[in-house]
Formats: C-alpha cells, structure tokens, sequence
C-alpha cells in the first residue's frame, strides 16, 4: 500500500482558470434548483399552517383538520417556489390529528415510520445499480418545527415522548406557538422550563451551527432564544402610516414582523436566510447515515478492513444462504406444525365418531326397550279387549234367556 504523507504547494505561472470553479458549481446548482421539507408536529389549532403560509408569504391550499381522527395521520403536499431566479421545491409535512386521541400512548409511531420510509426510500435509490440522485425527487424531512401549547406549564408526557424518538432521526427546532396569549414575563419562565426539561430527559434538539466565523456570533446569540415564540398571520392591518401582518386586538396589534412582539423575524432568518443549507446538510450527513449504517449492517455489509478486503458477492451470498436456511427452518417448523395439527384432528375426528357409535347404540337400545313395552301393553290391552267381549256376549245370552223367560210367563 501507499500512501501520501507530504503534499507540495505549488505556485503558478499565471492564470490558468479553475478559480471560477465556486461560480460554476452554483451556476449549476440553481439550474437543478433546491429541495427543502419541512416537518410540522404540534396538536390541531396550534396555527401550524398559518405559520408556514406566513413563512413563505403566500398561501398553500391545506384543508381544515378535524379533532375525530382515529389516529395520527401524515400529509404531505409539495409545491415549487421562485424568488430571484432560485428555484425551491418545497415540501410541507402534516401531522393530522396529532394529540386528539384519547390514547396517545402510540401517537408517534406514524410519524417514526414516516420518517424511516423517506429513508429507506434515498437508500434503495443510492443501492440501485443505474441511479440518477440528481433527478431523484428526495422527500427526506430537513427540519421539524415542534409546535409547543402556549400552556405556561412545561412540556406533557406526550411532547417529551415524541422528541425524544425524533431527535435521532430529524433537526428538531421547538416553537411556543400563539406566543402572543402569553406575557413576556411568563413567556420568559415557560422558555426557560421547557429548555431545562429538555437536557433533564436528554433531548437534543437542533444547534444553529457554530463553526462558520461569519455567521458564528449571531447563531449562537439564537441558540439562547430557542424555543422560539412566534405569532403567524398573513392578515395586513393598518397600523398608523404602514401595513403590517399581525394579529388585531382590542389592546392593540401583535405584529408578526416586530422582533419586540414575537421571534418570527428570528425563526426566518434561522431556517431560512442562514441556515436551510446547514439543516439539509446535517440531515445527510447525520440522520441519514445513521439509519443508512443500521440498514447496510442489518443486511450483512461491514467496511473493509487491511487484514481482509471487502466483497459485495461474498456478502450477497452469505446473506442467501442464511436467508435460505431461515426460509428452510421456518417451513420444516409449519410442517412439523401441520403433522400435529393434522394428528389432533385425525383424533378429535375419531373420538367424535365413536361418541356418536355410543350415542347410537344407546338410543337403538332405548328404542328397542321401548318397543318391548309398547308390545306388552299392546298384548295386555288385546287380553282386555277379548275378555270385555266375552263378558259382553255372555251379558247379552243372560238379557236374551230373560227376556224369552219373561215372555213365555205372560203366554200361560
């Protein structure tokens, strides 16, 4: 083996041309366009899609989710956006019904399997032997915005269960949302509880990155506003001499675009004016691996070592014969099972039958007990008859000898 242990630098002539490399890859990388998706999760009536109409400043077509949702349901609905010759495809992910069960005890679980599926989906692709990941259409969720309920009481059971089997798989960023049902003094303690009970159940929600010096100090002022309290509208008030998106109140208007009113203006520049590379990064390189590792080892493939080189087939194969011989152990176990199936019928069938041989001897034997008796009553009740007949003709001979006695006494 070789390797390369000093690298010379050298000092050219004059210019040769691959300093317009930077331009050329984003000339490219506009003409393919963008990909962002972006997951929503909080319960129904949180405001979830009137805040992402109001990210974006214009309006999706999304249909009103009822609170009788036997479960948890994902919708997702991807649109293509244009500002400056940028092109974004956009991908919004519902939550439906999240939290309106009586049991949510298993709420997460479709949005887990959500999750895996638009992995699993960029896996298949990667594996294929002609792929175009270029072309590929990838749904995997870049962010999670996480809409807590302005209760001022902390997280519920519910909230800490589903962050904690997210955060391993999504970019989770936490928002207080209708902010402006809040005061500031309590918003401030309800900020404060919900980051505490964040690190005591080891929650890791997203970092705005730190490493890049020009966007450095201001990502980690933001860092220390999370969780953000917003307020979305895309209703335009008049407000004085300007129009302003907010909320109208008898006290006065929550403007949503008024950094003193709420952290929208903050959440936008996070997610979207300074960060959206980094969450679609962070996704690949962090979430996406780990499930890719976990799959790639489930199916038998390990990294090549000095000692012993890696081979695609060898693994493949080995990977047939043990599915073939598990394939093997589970069909014998259904014939041993069917052999004694087949035997507990075989008895039960026969039992039956001699139960039913019993069952007949018995009933021909009372029948025929039967007979025996009606016979002897029939024997009895003949007797009866011949002997009421002969008393009766022996009744009738007396009345006649009478009555030819009484007749020859009155002739004389």
């Amino acid at each position: 083996m070789t390797s390369v242990t000093d690298v010379r630098e050298l000092k050219l002539d004059g210019h040769v041309g691959f300093d317009s490399l930077p331009d050329q890859l984003v000339n490219r990388s506009v003409q393919q366009g963008f990909c962002f998706n972006i997951m929503c999760i909080g319960e129904t009536g949180l405001g979830k899609s009137t805040l992402i109409d109001t990210l974006f400043n214009t309006r999706f077509e999304s249909d009103s989710c009822s609170h009788k949702l036997a479960k948890v349901g994902i919708r997702a609905s991807t649109c293509d956006l244009i500002e400056s010759n940028v092109q974004l495809k956009l991908t919004v992910i519902d939550t439906q019904g999240y939290g309106d069960q009586i049991n949510k005890e298993d709420s997460y679980k479709p949005i887990v399997d959500y999750i895996n599926d638009q992995f699993e989906k960029y896996l298949q692709e990667e594996l294929k032997i002609q792929r175009n990941m270029f072309a590929f259409h990838d749904t995997r969720a870049h962010v999670c915005i996480y809409f807590i309920s302005p209760s001022g009481h902390g997280l519920k059971a519910l909230d800490l269960v589903t962050l904690k089997k997210l955060d391993s798989k999504v970019n989770i960023i936490p928002l207080i949302a209708k902010s402006d049902t809040v005061s500031k003094n309590e918003l401030h303690k309800f900020k404060i509880k919900i980051m505490s009970e964040l690190v005591s159940n080891g929650i890791q929600i997203y970092q705005f990155p730190t490493d890049d010096e020009n966007v450095a100090e201001m990502n980690s002022q933001m860092n220390g506003h999370l969780p953000f309290a917003v307020v979305g509208s895309t209703e335009e008030i008049k407000s004085g001499t300007k129009t302003v998106r907010g909320r109208q109140y008898p006290w006065g208007i929550a403007q949503v675009d008024n950094e003193t009113h709420c952290d929208f203006v903050k959440l936008r520049e996070m997610i979207l004016r300074t960060n959206l590379e980094d969450l679609r990064e962070s996704t690949h390189t962090r979430h996406y691996e780990l499930y890719r590792r976990c799959r790639l080892q489930e199916m038998g493939f390990v990294d090549s070592t000095s000692d012993k080189s890696f081979s695609l087939q060898e693994t493949f194969e080995a990977k047939r014969q043990q599915h073939l011989k598990e394939l093997q152990t589970k069909e014998e176990e259904m014939r041993q099972k069917f052999v004694v199936r087949v035997k507990e019928k075989e008895s039960e069938l026969k039992q039956n039958e001699k139960d039913l041989h019993m069952r007949f001897d018995g009933v021909k034997k009372e029948l025929a007990e039967e007979r025996q008796k009606l016979d002897e009553k029939k024997r009895i009740l003949e007797e009866d008859m011949s002997n009421f007949q002969r008393r009766k003709e022996a009744v009738r001979q007396a009345q006649d000898a009478q009555h030819s006695a009484s007749l020859k006494g009155k002739k004389k």
